[in-house]
This record gives structure tokens, C-alpha cells and sequence, in this order.
């Protein structure tokens, strides 16, 4: 007689536990279920479906061959037995039985266990403002929520929407309704940029102005007070800036573990109230495995256990949970957050700590912005990459990478290859040097990468005194500073015609001539279309004992991603 093996919950980890188990060990006795009756399907691939991007619901449930991953499956082609809606109710660890209920009856039942795996998951918050239990507030929790809100799209009746949240979810959500639905959708955050907890401002402000650019009303360092209903299918959301009247809304609040079943059986939880594991994902009870949304996880990069909910790490925590069931010993040794998301026509990835991650964990955090042609320059279909680098000032240690572009899958090259690296310790230096292929359909000669590591190394030195393009952007406006911009003349005159005197331009090729022009009191700003030729001019500036300058971090290119109507 096999080992039994219960499984709470069916959507990713369960399901790759399931699989993987039996892989290993054909003789288990291996039983999943779940509460919901539409189970094993890509929940990431959700807001896609809502977008019109996967046209049939069925896509995100069926295999790479195409087969429907239902009871059925489970059942015939993997030899797993499959109870749905079916609710585990309390897990009698004494006894190793778990009870549950099937809701469609109400009959319930024991299911004894040799080993025990929770993959419950995490839920969709509601936050607690009044109205937010009102019909035609959804979550995107499961397909049921995506099957709902597309067919209320397309009945044509939904003109405008409110998504409150702008975390990950929450942007996915709101492309989806403004791409292809038109839907004019007003995104609400609390914080005062987007991906509030995962990208610093730099690269948040780019995709603010991807947002912005695509029609999206953009209300940030907004509270939302409460919604109700004002008249037939139309619902008023009241904020903290302005009141607005909306055919449905959409709560991307964020999400919360599902641990209250592993609570109540006595089980360790953490902090921010997911499941402690070990790291061979082992509960408190050692014959109780955990993993995905519902569980804690170690930052590699912090040291600190937080929730991290995506599929890819469920997946591989699935693997390894199925390998240690069947006498293996596999390890999750933790997470660097890595993380990508596709906007509108950009990409954006990340993957370490923000700058303000950074801080509160208790580095000395310093970073550099570049932005460079993900190809060669000269290349046709170059696109430019805004890339944000992290270091601790002390140690040098490299804390996290941040990256936006209209080539997404370049975007993400970049990141994911510094997310290898960053559990290992890899140092500013060993940027500079990073070792990366090299064609001209492909990448430059000097990878942004390792441009990205030299600008922090010189900012490090002391060499390069950088300003982000936002601060140049407050502080011009307001006519605090002026510019030396060392482009060409041509380049320079539409901004000396609208800017006058606060536009000094002289060229790269002029400069050591003219410097005497430069008042060495004055604050100045220096421009170039990316950077480099400003870092360069502020070098030989400092030569001549002028110091009081910043080089604007990423040039032009930064400004026009930041406020395009600067120009």
C-alpha cells in the first residue's frame, strides 16, 4: 500500500505536487481538492483573458498538448483522484485526518493522510470602506470574477471604470479594460506612484506615462472613501480628490495568504500571516508541506520573510514539495522578487529591493539610472531601455535592478540575468565586467548592463553628481536652476527659443574653449540626449573647479519617458 497524500487546493502548487508525485512514486495514493469546481488553470493569465489577448477561458486550463486539465484528467491520464467542491473544513493533526465538506450535499467526511500539503492559496482583499460589497464590484480572484467581468464588457453597456489599486494586478487590469474594450478606466492608488511596492519612482514614473499616454486617468496619493450606488447598474466612487461615476469597479487592493485553516490546526505562521516553512517547505508539523501564495518565503536580498504571490514560484515550490514527499531532498532557499509585467507597448521587470525597500531594511542605498538602446544603436529596431541599478554605498553589494522598454523580452533578459546572480553576492565591479552575448540584432557592444554598472561605479567615486530627471524637472519649473546642455546646436535651439537664458548650450566640441561662460556659483543642471557626453562634460568641468553641477540621469530620453510635454 502507498503513502497517502492529501492536497488542499488545485489550482498551481497542488496540481504540480500532484503530477510531480506521481511521477516519483506510482504507487502513492494521492487525492486533491478544492472548493471551486474549475481547477489546475493559469490564474496570471486572467486579466489577458479579461483583454481579449486569450479569447477562450478554457486556454488557461488546458496542457501544452492542448488536453482540458479537469477531473477527467487528473483521473485518466494521471492516476489522481480529484474531489471537487469539496472544502477542508479542519485538519486533526493527532489523528492525521483532515475533514471536509461537500458543498453541493453538505455531507462530510474524513480523509486520512500520511502526508499533508496546504496550497491554499491566497484571496483578493476587499478593503472596508463602505460599498465595497456592492454588485458590480468585483475582485480577479478566479475565473468565475474574469468570466463575469468580460461578459459585462461585452454586452457594450460599460463606458467607464474605476480599478482601485495599482499594483501589479491592478495595471494588468486596467490595460485590459482600456486596450481593447475602450473602457474609459480611471486607476486609483493610495501611494504616490504605481507599484508602490515594487518599483522605486524612476521607473514607476515610466510607466505612469505609459498609462497616461494610453487614456488612463491616473489618480495617485488618492484614498477611496467609500461607493455607492447611483441609480440602475451605476455606482459613484467618492476619493479623497474627487467623486467619480462608473458602470463598474474593480478592487486590486492586493492579496491576502489563505493560512486560517493552518491557524486553527496550530500551525507557525509569520509575520504578515502566511505559512512558516522550512526550507524544504515543511510547516511546524513536519508532515504538513506548504507552498505558493499562501506561505512565507525568505528575501535573499533583506534577509526578512514576506507573501510573495506568483505562479512561477509556486510551480518550482511544487516540485520540490513532491521530490521531499517521496524521500528526495530539495530545498527552496528563497526569492530575489523577481518580477515582469507587460504595459500598453512596454515591458517592465524588476527583481531585489527598491530604493525604499532598501532603506527601511537598513542599507545605505545609492543607484544609477541609464537609458540606452537594448540593441546595437545603429540597429533598426532598437528600442530604448530605462534600467535603474541599486547598490549598497558601503559594501557595494548590488541590492536590485529595475527595467522598462518598449522590447519586452529584452527588458526582461536584463533583469532576469542580474536576478541569477544577486542570491551570490554579485558587486558593482562584477557588473561593469558581466559577460554577455554580443550581435547588433541583440544587444550593443557595451551591454546597458554594464553601462549601468560603470554609471554607478563613477557615482560611487564621487566622479558622477546625479540628478533624476523628476528633480530636474521640479527644480527647473520652479526656476531654481538652469541647463548646459552640451548637444549640438540644431539639437539645443527649439529649447534656447522656448527657455531663453535658462537654456545655455554649449557643445561638447566647444566646451573646453568656452567654459569661462559658465558661472561657477550658478547651479546647473547638464544635459545630452542619454547621459553620457553630460557625465563626461561634468568630469572635465570639476577639472576647471566647477562643481557645482548634477548630471541629469538618463539625459533627454529620461525627461521625454518622465513628462513628455516638457519638450
Amino acid at each position: 500500500m502507498g503513502k497517502k497524500v492529501v492536497i488542499i487546493g488545485a489550482v498551481a502548487l497542488g496540481p504540480k505536487v500532484a503530477c510531480r508525485l506521481r511521477r516519483l512514486d506510482p504507487e502513492a495514493e494521492i487525492i486533491l481538492i478544492d472548493r471551486d469546481d474549475l481547477i489546475s488553470y493559469g490564474g496570471c493569465g486572467i486579466p489577458y483573458y479579461i483583454g481579449g489577448d486569450i479569447n477562450d477561458i478554457d486556454d488557461l486550463r488546458k496542457t501544452t498538448a492542448h488536453v482540458l486539465r479537469d477531473r477527467s484528467f487528473f483521473a485518466d491520464c494521471k492516476g489522481i483522484r480529484v474531489l471537487t467542491r469539496a472544502e477542508a473544513r479542519e485538519i486533526r493533526r493527532q489523528e492525521k485526518r483532515v475533514r471536509i465538506c461537500h458543498l453541493e450535499s453538505g455531507r462530510e467526511e474524513f480523509l486520512p493522510y500520511d502526508k499533508l500539503v496546504l496550497a491554499t492559496g491566497a484571496r483578493a482583499v476587499r478593503p472596508r470602506f463602505p460599498g465595497a460589497e456592492l454588485p458590480r464590484v468585483f475582485t480577479v480572484s478566479d475565473l468565475h470574477d474574469a468570466e463575469t467581468i468580460k461578459a459585462l464588457m461585452a454586452t457594450g453597456r460599460i463606458g467607464r471604470a474605476a480599478v482601485i489599486g495599482a499594483g501589479a494586478i491592478g495595471l494588468e487590469v486596467t490595460e485590459a479594460l482600456t486596450d481593447l474594450w475602450g473602457v474609459e478606466t480611471t486607476l486609483i492608488e493610495m501611494e504616490d506612484q504605481v507599484l508602490p511596492t515594487l518599483l522605486g519612482k524612476c521607473i514607476a514614473r515610466v510607466a505612469a506615462r505609459e498609462l497616461e499616454k494610453h487614456g488612463v486617468h491616473l489618480l495617485l496619493d488618492t484614498k477611496v472613501m467609500g461607493i455607492t450606488e447611483a441609480g440602475r447598474d451605476r455606482l459613484t466612487v467618492q476619493t479623497s480628490r474627487q467623486s467619480l461615476e462608473v458602470d463598474i469597479v474593480v478592487l486590486a487592493a492586493g492579496v491576502r495568504p489563505n493560512s486560517e485553516l493552518a491557524r486553527e490546526a496550530g500551525l507557525a505562521l509569520g509575520m504578515s500571516g502566511g505559512i512558516s516553512v522550512d526550507r524544504r517547505l515543511r510547516t511546524s508539523d513536519p508532515d504538513i508541506y506548504a507552498g505558493g501564495d499562501c506561505i512565507e518565503v525568505r528575501n535573499l536580498i533583506s534577509g526578512e520573510n514576506t507573501v510573495m504571490a506568483l505562479g512561477s514560484l509556486a510551480n518550482r515550490q511544487g516540485r520540490i514539495i513532491a521530490t521531499n514527499i517521496s524521500g528526495g531532498q530539495s530545498h527552496f532557499k528563497g526569492t530575489v522578487g523577481t518580477f515582469c509585467l507587460k504595459l500598453f507597448d512596454f515591458g517592465i521587470s524588476k527583481a531585489g529591493l527598491t530604493f525604499r525597500q532598501a532603506k527601511e531594511t537598513g542599507f545605505d542605498p545609492v543607484y544609477a539610472v541609464v537609458s540606452q538602446a537594448d540593441h546595437a544603436h545603429f540597429y533598426p529596431s532598437s528600442e530604448l531601455i530605462y534600467l535603474t541599478l541599486l547598490a549598497d554605498r558601503q559594501s557595494r553589494k548590488i541590492l536590485g535592478i529595475e527595467a522598462a522598454g518598449k522590447n519586452g523580452e529584452a527588458v526582461k533578459a536584463r533583469v532576469d540575468t542580474i536576478a541569477v546572480l544577486l542570491r551570490h553576492g554579485l558587486d558593482v565591479d562584477e557588473v561593469c565586467s558581466l559577460e554577455t552575448g554580443y550581435a547588433p540584432p541583440f544587444a550593443s557592444a557595451m551591454d546597458v548592463l554594464n553601462n549601468a554598472g560603470n554609471a554607478l561605479d563613477n557615482i560611487l567615486a564621487g566622479r558622477n553628481r546625479p540628478g533624476d530627471a523628476a528633480d530636474f524637472l521640479y527644480e527647473f519649473v520652479r526656476k531654481k536652476t538652469r541647463v548646459l546642455d552640451i548637444r549640438g546646436e540644431a539639437e539645443a535651439a527649439p529649447f534656447k527659443e522656448k527657455y531663453g537664458a535658462r537654456w545655455l548650450n554649449i557643445p561638447q566640441n566647444q566646451l573646453r574653449r568656452r567654459c569661462d561662460e559658465i558661472d561657477g556659483d550658478e547651479p546647473f543642471f547638464l544635459l545630452c540626449d542619454t547621459g553620457p557626453r553630460s557625465y563626461e562634460a561634468q568630469v572635465f568641468l570639476a577639472s576647471q573647479g566647477l562643481n557645482n553641477t548634477r548630471n541629469i540621469q538618463g539625459g533627454l530620453a529620461m525627461i521625454k519617458a518622465t513628462d513628455p510635454e516638457f519638450i
